[in-house]
């Protein structure tokens, strides 16, 4: 009560598929490409108004039809979740 909270106060057992470690979390703050992103006031406004709602999940649905928040989105998936290198032929 008022303490800090920890992921598992927030995510439920069946959620925790969805959890990103922290390591990869700390790789979003040393990311050139993020941050470069994240000087456009138009996005961080984006990320203030999600951040605020009520009702995230349908203003996400949303935004994700905005361009810049998609850009944004995928920026942090490559970050997170690199591609398979599987299908690279060898030079």
């Amino acid at each position: 009560a008022g303490g800090p909270w920890s992921v598992e106060d927030i995510l439920k057992e069946d959620e925790e598929r969805d959890r990103v470690p922290l390591q990869k979390l700390q790789l979003l703050g040393e990311s050139e490409e993020l941050k470069g992103l994240l000087l456009n006031p138009h996005l961080r406004q984006l990320l203030l108004t999600i951040d605020q709602a009520e009702d995230k999940s349908s203003l996400m649905k949303k935004y994700m039809q905005e361009p810049l928040f998609v850009e944004f989105a995928d920026c942090c998936l490559r970050i997170v979740e690199p591609p398979e290198k599987e299908n690279i032929l060898p030079q």
